[in-house]
């Protein structure tokens, strides 16, 4: 059976899981609306979280399963951790994709290939710390900079209905502007992840560099709160 056997090279089977544990996959599940809970052994930054997610959905295809099912539990994964729980089992559904456990930590196609996922791509862990020195870089970066020309932005939310629009100098990095959002909207920056042509935009990179015509829309994916 396919499975995504290397993709726990570095931290083992998730959390509450076994991959010596027998499943039934006639059962079938319907998907959890909550998160799953964990630490990390070694706390992480919002950018190494970032990382390490990157790096697995670029490599778990290249493990047995089949591409449109890692591509399913991809879209999902991200339906889920910005609260449309809606989205998410309406993806599932559609990919044929059955849960016995009602997670997306395990689970298996029609043909009976299973996939199992590291609980960092569906939650952030509860020990998740700001980077404060990238954030100290960037400002040291800034003071010391030329100005830059001023431009709007213009950034779609997951969780609005609406358009917002934010100036931003040219030489303002990602990180920067995200805390521009967090005073203009209220959404802190370790929720925000910025994606543009289908790429994520990385914190240090300038808003010059990020290359985004006029008129267009950043699209930020905004995570629920942490619970406390």
């Amino acid at each position: 059976m396919g499975g995504c056997i290397g993709t726990q090279r570095d931290h083992g089977p998730p959390s509450g899981e076994s991959s010596d544990v027998t499943v039934s996959i006639g059962r079938n599940q319907p998907l959890k609306a909550e998160k799953p809970k964990w630490k990390s052994d070694h706390p992480l930054t919002e950018g190494q979280l970032r990382s390490k997610r990157d790096e697995f959905w670029d490599t778990a295809p290249a493990f047995e399963g089949r591409k449109e099912i890692w591509d399913a539990l991809k879209a999902a994964s991200y339906a889920l951790e910005t609260g449309d729980h809606a989205l998410a089992q309406a993806i599932v559904d559609g990919a044929n994709i059955s849960l016995p456990h009602g997670t997306l930590l395990d689970c298996y196609d029609e043909l009976g290939n299973r996939y199992q996922l590291p609980v960092y791509v569906l939650s952030a862990p509860t020990n998740l710390i700001e980077d404060n020195s990238e954030s100290d870089a960037g400002a040291d970066t800034d003071a010391n900079s030329s100005p830059g020309a001023e431009v709007p932005v213009k950034l779609r939310l997951s969780h609005l209905s609406k358009d917002v629009k934010v100036m931003v100098r040219t030489t303002d990095t990602v990180n920067k502007v995200k805390r521009m959002l967090h005073e203009k909207e209220g959404v802190e920056p370790e929720r925000q992840r910025w994606f543009f042509g289908g790429k994520l935009l990385n914190d240090k990179l300038r808003i010059e560099d990020a290359r985004i015509p006029k008129g267009f829309v950043v699209q930020v994916i905004v995570s629920p709160p942490a619970l406390s």
